[in-house]
């Protein structure tokens, strides 16, 4: 074999390895997890737990985890959060890094997987999703609750993306089980401005100026691979972007004008207070940045800058640390 010959096989193998590696790394990011295939049939202990119950007729899985110090016999603040369209409770912990923060902090942490595929939340009627996910909520924890030592007054959901819509959603119809919520980027689709939660809940959101999928002022997708594919399953990608969190300090009954707080670098955050029984609504602007999630693990495929000027989810717990269900009628 010729040195031309063998130097242009050696690059043909070189791509190939490379695109394998990519699709591999892809198929990680948007398939289904896969140790929801070997879940746990044991209580909870320190560590990780993997959870399958049955919701609305359909099995359903999710990730638990319990810190270092956990001790069954002490009850402990759960986070929930719920990953981005595509994704799964795996990447969605490698990106966010709830359970590293719980391993430091001492709280309980759930990553719940969607259903179908691309894999996905039922946060509102385009989106499409041929399941319960409200009552998937309420089953994961009623199932954490008797598997785990769970505080029920400090139970905090949050999402990324279709995720954080999801959270939205779930503050809206299952208010009376959490005490606070929090969004990134999340895609709220205009029907769900007009929820009615049965109580004021606090919640703090973020969104970068330069998202591609949930534009900051609301609108269509302007990203291509997702506007093409939400076509493919028959969803339209229109969301509200910003302009929820206003109408969500209206249900709260918050002063109308917020109050400029302390923010890092190209971050400009704002706070609604003087809201029903303390139910404040903060947002933090978050500029330059993409569809991602600030301070978190960059996501590839052209969805913009990942923002380190602020560490979403160490501002989401410090925000939840604030707010118990005992504090509210």
């Amino acid at each position: 074999m010729s040195k031309r010959k063998r130097i242009f096989l050696i690059v043909v193998v070189s791509i190939v390895v490379v695109l394998l590696a990519v699709a591999a790394g892809f198929y990680w990011m948007v398939g289904p997890a896969v140790r929801c295939e070997l879940p746990d049939e044991a209580a909870a202990d320190a560590g990780w737990t993997i959870r399958t119950i049955v919701s609305d007729g359909v099995e359903r899985c999710y990730y638990l985890y319990a810190p270092p110090s956990y001790d069954p016999d002490q009850e402990l603040p759960v986070v929930i959060s719920f990953h981005g369209f595509m994704s799964n409770p795996e990447s969605h912990g490698l990106i966010t890094g709830w359970h590293k923060l719980a391993a430091k902090e001492g709280f309980l942490v759930a990553y719940p997987q969607g259903t179908e595929f691309p894999q996905r939340w039922e946060s509102g009627p385009d989106w499409q999703a041929k399941v319960d996910d409200v009552q998937f909520f309420r089953d994961m924890v009623a199932d954490m609750s008797k598997e785990a030592s769970v505080d029920p007054a400090r139970i905090y959901v949050n999402g990324f993306s279709n995720g954080g819509g999801m959270a939205q959603r779930i503050g809206c119809d299952a208010a009376e089980l959490v005490a606070a919520i929090g969004s990134v980027a999340g895609a709220v689709e205009p029907a769900q401005e007009d929820c009615t939660p049965s109580r004021p809940v606090p919640a703090m959101v973020f969104h970068g100026t330069d998202d591609p999928v949930v534009l900051y002022e609301g609108g269509e997708v302007q990203y291509l691979p997702l506007k093409w594919l939400a076509g493919v399953i028959g969803a339209e990608p229109i969301f509200v972007g910003v302009n929820w969190v206003p109408i969500w300090a209206g249900h709260n009954g918050c002063d109308p004008v917020p109050v400029p707080i302390e923010s890092p670098g190209s971050v400009e955050g704002v706070r609604y207070t003087g809201c029903q029984d303390g139910a404040d609504v903060v947002f933090y602007k978050v500029g330059g940045a993409g569809h991602t999630w600030p301070g978190g693990w960059p996501i590839p495929g052209g969805l913009g800058k990942t923002n380190k000027d602020i560490d979403a989810t160490a501002e989401m717990w410090r925000f939840f640390q604030g707010y118990t269900l005992e504090e509210q009628p």
